[in-house]
Formats: structure tokens, sequence, C-alpha cells
């Protein structure tokens, strides 16, 4: 690395906005679950869209490549450096600023490296809801849910990232700034830029600022825990939950008896809602602006006529927030408690939400043939058609021996997804998790002509090189 850049890099940047001591770059140079680590001849840390763009121009000039981050919780090493060491990591951690929010407009513009619960906080403290909502929303950024196209547990109601994005403000990879913070719904001048910097996981720019949507803050909810023998009664009852409850319908999480029984051996404090063991569970929750609705008895008669059609085998209606607080904490739980009994492979993956029962019943079936007593930890967001299924090792087989059959079993899970017409990656991106079994997986024509998007935009390649393509 030519010390003469890093010196005019300094100059833009002071003190603050370029770290060189290995100890002080060490936590960005791997991901929260030290399965992804590079090496970076330094880590900028600029505090305004202006230096973005300054140290951005400096770097095009050296013909240094960039690899840009935010609060570093994804899954795929999209936000991770290679091991060459000439790389630089640009940390948007110092973007904080809140710049305005607009109740009239129900509109908020943020800088991207704002937490995600901060804009939660901000927007609650004005009475609106921002509902974008997932576990790592403590310490995850704003700038990541963009670069990711981030979902979470309220998509079934609000949207990905994109639906919830208005405009963007993006440094490109010549330097330039291109200010696109409008907030309009409606807005037909020509192509829609936004969305090519939204899931782009930094390849084409880097996103400093956005224009997100705002709602009406919620007042009231019902929470509930039910039971059911298989997947096809989960897309069955989401039709009949949505004809009695509408668009108050937030939330349909789906866990297998898998999942939950590794929560209960490993968070503390966690307790089976039923005294009888199940296949499957569900968590619904409904959600009203209005804190006069009554939620709890749409609730229960959607989830009684669930019971007369033979959908459900029980269900529990949370009488508290802190009954509700501790069944959505048994959902949340469950990728951390998978933790805890040694390697797994995780699979984000989406297809069709009526081909979600021939996804969970062929592909387990062909996964126990290939390996006998793995373990599927498969939950996930069914109104979106987003499961995780994630696999852990059978009992008692020693940890290389079960990461040695990686290709083979993430190969089925791949392939039954395809065979649906689904998706390799729903909401964690591609990284550089996937971007080989992307090139497989995905149309040619898709993949030249996001090819032909990249070389545009970032003819030297040096945005975030080796990841999604």
């Amino acid at each position: 690395m030519d010390d003469a850049l890093l010196q005019r890099l300094h100059a833009v940047l002071g003190d603050a906005g370029l770290l060189r001591d290995p100890q002080r770059m060490a936590p960005y140079l791997s991901d929260w679950r030290n399965a992804y680590r590079g090496k970076a001849a330094a880590v900028l840390r600029p505090a305004s869209t202006d230096e973005v763009a300054a140290a951005v121009r400096l770097c095009q000039q050296a013909g240094v490549a960039l690899v840009p981050q935010g609060g570093n919780t994804g899954l795929c090493g999209g936000s991770i450096p290679d091991a060459s060491g000439e790389q630089l990591v640009l940390s948007l951690a110092r973007m904080q600023r809140i710049r305005e929010l607009d109740v009239h407009n129900d509109t908020v513009i943020v800088e991207a490296g704002v937490i995600l619960a901060r804009l939660q906080q901000a927007a609650a403290e004005a009475g609106r809801l921002f509902p974008l909502s997932l576990g790592a929303e403590g310490s995850c950024t704003v700038g990541g849910n963009l670069a990711t196209n981030a979902g979470g547990t309220a998509v079934l109601r609000y949207g990905n990232m994109r639906e919830l994005t208005l405009g963007l403000e993006v440094v490109l990879p010549d330097g330039q700034i291109w200010n696109g913070l409008r907030g309009l719904r409606k807005d037909n001048t020509g192509y829609d830029l936004k969305q090519l910097f939204i899931g782009a996981e930094g390849t084409l720019g880097i996103i400093t600022a956005a224009v997100l949507k705002l709602y009406p803050a919620i007042r009231r909810r019902a929470t509930a825990w039910a039971a059911l023998v298989d997947a096809e009664s989960a897309v069955a009852l989401l039709g009949t939950l949505r004809g009695y409850c509408g668009e108050r319908l937030s939330g349909f999480e789906l866990m297998s008896r898998q999942s939950l029984d590794f929560v209960l051996r490993h968070q503390p404090g966690s307790v089976d809602p039923f005294d009888t063991a199940y296949p499957w569970y569900l968590l619904v929750e409904l959600s009203d602006p209005a804190a006069a609705a009554a939620l709890d008895e749409t609730l229960q008669v959607a989830l009684g006529e669930g019971v007369e059609l033979g959908l459900l085998q029980d269900a529990v209606i949370a009488s508290s927030q802190a009954q509700a607080a501790a069944l959505w904490r048994l959902r949340e739980g469950i990728s951390e408690a998978q933790n805890h009994e040694g390697p797994s492979l995780k699979h984000d993956i989406s297809v069709p939400i009526s081909s979600i029962p021939a996804f969970i019943a062929g592909t387990g079936a062909r996964l126990q043939q290939a390996l006998p007593g793995v373990r599927i930890v498969c939950y996930g967001h069914v109104g979106d058609g987003n499961l995780h299924y994630n696999l852990s090792k059978p009992p008692g087989m020693e940890d290389a021996a079960f990461l040695a059959q990686a290709p083979q079993l993430t190969g089925q899970v791949f392939d039954a997804t395809l065979a649906l017409n689904g998706s390799i990656s729903a909401e964690h991106g591609l990284g550089q998790a996937k971007r080989d079994a992307a090139r497989h997986y995905k149309n040619p024509l898709e993949q030249a002509l996001m090819r032909a998007l990249k070389d545009t935009l970032d003819p030297k390649g040096l945005m975030n090189p080796g990841k999604v393509l």
C-alpha cells in the first residue's frame, strides 16, 4: 500500500477517520461469527458524505479497492476484505445523523451509520413506526440494511427495505455524489435508480443516506403461539388469518420442533408454551394503530376457525406484554441456540408460499437419506416465502466429518430451491458465501445484465470486489 495514499486519506479524514493500529482495526476484519476473516491496509471512518466522496476519489486515482461496511452483522461475508491486505475497509459507523423527520410526509432522512434500533426509537418518539425489525437491530445499521435489502419479521405487512425506501444518497465509484433524497411516493421521470443500489452490497456505490417511510405507531398488539402437524397447515392457516384479520396480520413465523428444542436447551429461562410436543409451531401477531382495537378477540376467533378446520392442534394467546415478549424470545433465540450445537450450515432461501410444504417435505427426506440423523432447524417468515433452513450435525458426529459434507448438503438445499423457482438468498445477500453458487443457480442472462451494470458504474472493479459477482 502506497504510504502517500494513506497520508492523503489522513489529511481528508483526520486521526479519527483513519485506523492503522492492528488492535483497533481487528473488529473490522472479521464478521461477528468469526466465520469470515480478512486483512486490510487501513480502516477508513469518514464522518460525512463529502469525506466519503473524497476518500473514494483518492482510492480510484490510486487503483485501490474499497470494502464498505455497516454494523458488520451480515451472515455472508459481504463486508469483510480479502486476505491480500491491499484493500481498505470503509466503515460508515461515524455517519449517525438523523437529518430530518417529517411527520406530515411520514418520512425520515437518516445517514447510513444510524443503528436500526435508534431509528426505531426516533420514530416512536415522534409517534410513528419504522417497521423493519430483526435480531441484530441493536447493532446493524441502516446502510447495511439497505445494502442487503434486509427483511425481518414484519415483511408480511410492510415489505423489505426496497419497499420502505423512497430515496437514496450514494457516492458513486468515481467519487460523484448522487443526491436522490426525495421523499416522493410518485416519481415517473425515468429509471428508478435507487433500486440499483439496494441489495447491491456496496458493489455499485456507497449508500450514505436514505429517505425511509414511516407508519402510524402501533398501540395495540395480540400475540399467539400455535401448534400444528405440518407446514401445509401453516400455509392454509395463513389464508384463513388474512381473511379474518387483513393487514393487521403483521407476524406469521413458522418454527420446527427441532428449532424450539435447541432454544429450550440453551436459552436460560425459556419455557415450552405447551405440555405436549408438536412437530411445528407458529408465532402469530396482529397489530393496529387504534388503542381500542379488539385484536385479542379477532385473533381468538380466527384461531378458533383454524382449529375447526383441523389446521391447528393447540393455541394460546399472550395475556400480557411480558408473555408476548417471552414468545418472541423463543423465535428470536433460534439462531444463537443452534450455535451451541456445533458447526451448522445456514441457508436463507425463498420459494413461492404455496411451495413451502413441498420444499420442506422433499428436502428433508433427501437430506436424511444423504446424512441420516442430520438435525434440520427450519424456521422463517411464511408470509413472504422465506425460510431459514439450517443443518446441524447428527449427535456424536465429528465437526470435520460434518463440514466435509457441506457442499453435498448445501447442493441438495439449493437444487430443491431452484426446482421450485425459488432463490438461494432471500434476505442475507450473496456476499462471498454465495457468490459462486449464484453463478451456478442464477439465470445466465440475469448475470450478464448484472455484470453490464457493474462494468458501467464501476469499470475499474474497485467497489467491494469479489462480492455478489
